[in-house]
């Protein structure tokens, strides 16, 4: 697997993507997850950024989207939710990436005025109708399990039902470690993923809220999620999730302290970087 970094990691710089990526290169990464809007990107920048990543063979491996209207109870709002997110299916087959890191949306109105299985079933045919796009691009869409009360998929039984009923090849699940802690998922039930696992996020927390801080500084325990994730033969990257640096002028330092520490517990998984093969 490729050792990778979410470009949003970059973002306190106040500086453009293409100076992220070419940190995210210097700093040693295998790869890159860029982090943008399709229906934002100016041509000029949306052709630099590729151009850039190829001339550092820098491979772009997933797009991440937030689309949470895809779950909505109004159809013009599904509708335009459905054409954003194949914006970024087709933007990631530009950009010749593995896949999509669809993020779905949330329970409104905490569950009491729209039954939750309507929204269950608006979010189900959203993405059965983008993973027909996706597989005519052969681009994968990789879910986020996020760990929060009301989300949609917020635990691995609601992965696996959704995934099931999508029954799709070009639709699976993003394995984030630290939203596996703080939903409380052990390591061994990623067992249950084999074969249904397109990527995988990497970061810390302090086991109580969502923190995507570098490996080390919080509770998680990754080498039994890292040596299951071994076990699944994911192919893609394994890549970082930062959120802001306490210190904005040293985000830096930052990220390279979340590299060398995931960089350590990959070896101590036993998980081989695809730039040490090639």
């Amino acid at each position: 697997m490729r050792l990778g970094l979410i470009s949003s990691a970059w973002v306190q710089t106040g500086k453009d993507t293409i100076y992220g990526i070419r940190k995210t290169k210097e700093l040693g990464f295998d790869s890159i997850d860029i982090f943008t809007d399709p229906l934002d990107l100016d041509v000029k920048e949306k052709v630099a950024i590729k151009r850039e990543c190829d001339r550092l063979e820098l491979p772009i491996v997933s797009l991440p989207c937030v689309a949470l209207g895809l779950a909505d109870f109004n159809n013009s709002v599904r509708r335009f939710h459905l054409d954003r997110t194949r914006a970024y299916l087709d933007l990631a087959y530009e950009y010749e990436a593995h896949n999509v890191l669809l993020v779905l949306g949330e329970y409104i109105w905490e569950q009491q005025v729209i039954a939750p299985e309507d929204q269950w079933s608006w979010a189900v045919e959203s993405v059965r109708i983008l993973a027909d796009h996706a597989a005519s691009l052969g681009v994968k869409i990789a879910l986020e399990l996020e760990p929060f009360k009301l989300s949609i998929l917020n635990n691995i039984d609601a992965m696996e039902r959704f995934l099931d009923e999508v029954n799709s090849p070009y639709v699976g699940a993003n394995i984030d470690i630290s939203h596996m802690v703080l939903s409380g998922t052990p390591a061994t039930a990623l067992s249950r993923l084999k074969g249904r696992a397109f990527h995988v996020h990497i970061s810390d927390c302090d086991g109580k809220v969502h923190g995507d801080l570098p490996p080390g500084r919080g509770v998680v325990d990754f080498l039994p999620y890292l040596r299951e994730i071994k076990e699944l033969g994911i192919e893609g990257a394994i890549s970082i999730e930062l959120e802001y640096s306490p210190e904005p002028d040293r985000i830096e330092e930052w990220v390279q302290e979340a590299y060398e520490a995931t960089a350590r517990l990959l070896r101590e998984a036993g998980i081989e970087r695809e730039s040490a093969r090639t």
